[in-house]
């Protein structure tokens, strides 16, 4: 077998140990003792491959970098709002207060959210990016080594 043949059979193993399947239901279920399902053989219904963990990665980045920004536009005038209500003695001074800082928490959650989704995914190609390359390197040993032998 070639090298060609070789490294093409085992992208092709690769990525089919490497699918993500969720949401699949076997397409002809058979419950086992315990009362489950046993797997089927159909294809699962979602399939990620590089081109799309790129692109929820660079949307999760632009969703952070928005949020940075359009998340806080009303906060200083809302405390500003807040201030003076509570100064005239309105109760609802000490509400919009407490509702601009529950709103404050809950952005900074997201950014954080939307941070750690872009830096997981940018790390998740990166280092299928070195397997990738190793895998390429091992097989390029693994034919020279059948042809020196």
């Amino acid at each position: 077998m070639s090298f060609d043949e070789e490294w093409s059979t085992a992208r092709a193993t690769a990525a089919a140990r490497v699918s993500m399947r969720l949401d699949h239901v076997p397409t002809d279920p058979d419950p086992d003792p315990g009362g489950g399902l046993r797997s089927g053989t159909g294809r699962g219904d979602l399939e990620i491959d590089q081109d799309h963990i790129g692109a929820v990665g660079s949307e999760a980045y632009r969703l952070h970098t928005r949020l940075l920004t359009d998340g806080r536009h009303a906060a200083t005038a809302s405390a500003e709002a807040a201030g003076a209500l509570g100064r005239e003695g309105f109760a609802s001074g000490a509400a919009l207060a407490k509702a601009n800082a529950i709103w404050e928490s809950q952005v900074a959650t997201l950014v954080a959210a939307c941070a750690n989704i872009s830096n997981g995914l940018t790390y998740s190609l990166s280092s299928h990016a070195k397997d990738e390359q190793q895998l390429h390197a091992d097989f390029t040993a693994s034919a020279l080594d059948t042809y020196l032998k």
